[in-house]
């Protein structure tokens, strides 16, 4: 069976791999909660920081090693849509102890216990579930600047963050938080999905710590439009695929110079979508070579001498 597939046949993924990094008391993890049927892996104990509204219908696994991990992926995790992994830095801190027995991570260790980070993901992703990150802040100096980035380990924070479709900063600007998702000259960000740069994040609880709205704002402001937009790029693909099939029906008619010009007059006839009214032209040229017809000074097909 050939591996090669037209665009219409790919496989696209529609979970989202996401972190969000920030100072302490900014409500990452409650953010982070606001996917869609998410199951909490609590990794420093951080639930009893989230106030319990937002705590109602999440369901948290409190991990103690690594083994732990293995032993999750392993049961039924259907009812879930979404892992939330708080924080990232503990979970790293897991998989080193795991990966290296309990000792310190040398030189050759680093390459596994990025693997076993990817696998992970993999895992994940393989049951078609959002992934959410939540970590610390931590500062990195670029000359004179000084530039927020998640609080990762140097060795692990390229190939944790190659593994992202998102990466968003979450800050405070008196009671109005917003999380930034494009890369800054004062924050590191990653956004494959073309969200906008920068977003408001709603407040869903009053001054007493009640809720007032329902915790859903990775699910309505990150991931239903990211799905919009696959739907969107799918219709037109399917879009273009027909446009071409019916292109490529009318080559076939082609015989002659004359049925060769015919076509070419009516190109602009086809309800043409991105780039196909190029592949028409590449599709007429080869027809045309396979018919040894030339372009006179005219630009209309002739014998060729």
């Amino acid at each position: 069976m050939s591996l090669i597939r037209k665009s219409s046949e790919l496989s696209i993924q529609t979970n989202i791999k996401m972190m969000v990094y920030g100072q302490a008391g900014m409500g990452k993890s409650t953010y982070a909660l606001s996917a869609p049927k998410p199951l909490l892996l609590d990794f420093d104990n951080g639930v009893k920081r989230i106030n319990n509204a937002h705590l109602r219908d999440v369901d948290t696994v409190q991990i103690t090693s690594w083994t732990d991990i293995k032993n999750v992926l392993r049961e039924d995790l259907s009812t879930y849509q979404t892992i939330v992994v708080d924080t990232i830095g503990k979970m790293m801190d897991y998989i080193i102890d795991y990966k290296c027995n309990g000792g310190i991570p040398n030189i050759s260790s680093w390459n596994g216990i990025n693997a076993e980070f990817a696998w992970f993901v993999r895992e994940i992703s393989s049951l078609n579930k959002h992934i959410i990150f939540v970590a610390h802040r931590d500062t990195r100096k670029e000359g004179d600047d000084t530039v927020f980035i998640p609080a990762l380990r140097e060795k692990n924070y390229n190939s944790i963050v190659t593994e992202l479709d998102l990466l968003g900063y979450i800050e405070a600007k008196g009671r109005i938080r917003t999380i930034t998702f494009d890369p800054t000259s004062r924050n590191d960000g990653k956004n494959t999905c073309n969200l906008p740069a920068t977003m408001n994040i709603p407040t869903i609880l009053d001054n007493n710590g009640n809720p007032t709205a329902n915790n859903t704002a990775i699910m309505d402001y990150v991931i239903k439009p990211h799905l919009a937009r696959l739907a969107a790029k799918q219709e037109e693909i399917a879009k273009y695929n027909k446009v071409i099939e019916e292109i490529k029906e009318q080559i076939e008619l082609i015989t002659d110079a004359e049925s060769a010009n015919d076509f070419i007059a009516q190109i602009d006839n086809f309800e043409h979508v991105g780039s196909s009214k190029v592949m028409a032209a590449q599709l007429v040229r080869s027809k045309a070579i396979a018919l040894n017809l030339k372009l006179n000074s005219d630009k209309k097909y002739e014998p060729a001498a």
